[in-house]
């Protein structure tokens, strides 16, 4: 990927903007490369390099596979949209690239200044990314805020990280987990570095107290960014919480549980229940994040192996949600008009009951609706709390459940139910038309025979767990 980026930046020197669609080829062709790589390398054990500190397990495998295809689908939804607002640059192909290879070493690293470098070149990307459309005033101040508060949580990701270093002389997490273990460490220290390891981690999954970034940036952002912001980056952020928390950090699981229940209790209330205030949907989208985020984090509360899996398999469904839902949005906007406003839906079913019929879909499987992928992607993660006899957590989170489900729903009413408020045509390229309908598609396939990804999801945490 690095020497792909690397020639893909020199060669689009020389392409006139009339022939950028060769650098976007290349780009799709780089990550049907990697993918393809990724998949004829697949180890069923873990593989250490670079003095320990890069890891190659079926964890980070199969993360990075739904983050090529994430990105693969991304770049796809995005192509029109980008083409035009004048963004349809090698700088945006480039800067996805660096972005997916911040993501990459995130996902496999064995070692906190190589996990923290991973971090810092996907943030970098992501800020110049948002700001990539210079003459809009709410891109740049988007970017400004997610670029202060990101120095900011890499500031408190980064002391605490100093401070585990110091507790257990160390940055390799096999060895501090070791430390952990062996009580060897200062534990005081080591209590301090994991209070300000869990608020930047928080930060970067978005989630309460640490979630004020994210309404922001989805409204500012524009839509295609927006998406690439919320698709791949959750993946990776899921997997940096299990390399540091589980994987490093297990040894102090009964303090740092404590912490992520409350987030995740506070991510699901305040997500769900200030999204239904809304009017604009890519800010609603942004709340509903942050209360999935709160849901993702019940399966590492959880603190089992069936967890773990469980909340893996509800990033990857997270995912494929939130591709549908702004791929329709994508879809849906034209030259001069973005669609972001929920009346802008109003009476989609009436100019095209397909698109109509996807974000029913997207929307019902984000509300947890059988037999969509979302309903037992909540079942799997509430069902790991019950088993570890946490039942308030669970009827908490039930009940978040049902409220979320209203403005999911309201969309649902928009859409079959209001008048058309817009009568023009929508025009699509075939392409994107394909891949959204097998993305939505995809979600009632998972919802009906989860069984395969589910058995791959436990598959990849159990051997990663256990090759420490």
């Amino acid at each position: 990927m690095v020497l792909a980026v690397l020639v893909i930046l020199m060669l689009d020197l020389f392409i006139s903007d009339a022939k950028r669609g060769v650098t976007y080829g290349l780009t799709m062709l780089t990550l049907a490369g990697c993918t393809v790589l990724q998949v004829a390398t697949f180890t069923p054990y873990a593989e250490h390099t670079f003095s320990g500190m890069f890891v190659s397990d079926p964890l980070s495998s199969l993360v990075k596979i739904a983050m090529y295809v994430a990105t693969g689908v991304v770049l796809v939804y995005s192509r029109q949209y980008i083409e035009n607002r004048g963004m349809f640059k090698g700088e945006y192909f480039t800067m996805a690239l660096f972005a997916l290879l911040g993501m990459n070493l995130m996902v496999s690293s064995s070692h906190f200044l190589s996990l923290y470098m991973g971090l810092e070149l996907l943030s970098l990307s992501l800020y110049s990314l948002i700001a990539l459309q210079r003459d809009s005033v709410s891109a740049t101040e988007s970017a400004m805020k997610y670029f202060v508060l990101g120095a900011l949580a890499s500031g408190l990701l980064l002391y605490g990280i100093s401070m585990i270093y110091g507790a257990t002389g160390s940055l390799d997490i096999a060895t501090v987990a070791k430390a952990v273990k062996m009580h060897s460490a200062n534990e005081l220290l080591l209590v301090f570095g994991l209070v300000f390891v869990v608020a930047g981690l928080c930060f970067k999954l978005g989630g309460v107290p640490f979630h004020m970034w994210v309404p922001d940036v989805y409204q500012g952002a524009p839509t295609a960014v927006t998406l690439m912001v919320g698709a791949a980056p959750k993946l990776a952020a899921f997997v940096f919480v299990i390399r540091i928390l589980v994987q490093g950090l297990n040894g102090l699981i009964a303090d740092w549980q404590s912490m992520l229940a409350i987030v995740a209790v506070l991510s699901m209330a305040l997500g769900n229940i200030t999204a239904i205030a809304q009017t604009n949907i890519k800010r609603m989208l942004g709340y509903s994040t942050i209360s999935h985020m709160g849901f993702l984090l019940l399966g590492v509360v959880a603190g089992t192996p069936d967890g773990y899996s469980s909340a893996l398999f509800y990033a990857i469904v997270y995912v494929l949600m939130s591709m549908v839902s702004f791929g329709i949005l994508l879809a849906l906007s034209r030259a001069g008009f973005d669609c972001e406003k929920l009346e802008d839906l109003k009476g989609l079913n009436s100019r095209n009951s397909w698109y109509a019929f996807l974000m029913l879909l997207s929307m019902f499987s984000m509300a947890g609706i059988p037999p969509l992928a979302g309903f037992y992607a909540k079942f799997a993660v509430i069902k790991s709390v019950v088993d570890i006899h946490l039942y308030w957590l669970a009827v908490v989170s039930v009940m978040m459940s049902l409220i979320g489900a209203f403005y999911y729903l309201r969309v649902v009413k928009h859409i079959y139910f209001d008048d058309v408020q817009d009568n023009s045509e929508i025009v699509v390229r075939a392409d994107m038309k394909l891949v959204l309908s097998v993305n939505a598609l995809a979600l009632l396939v998972l919802g009906v025979v989860p069984e395969r990804l589910v058995a791959l999801c436990v598959e990849a945490m159990k051997q990663s767990l256990t090759s420490l």
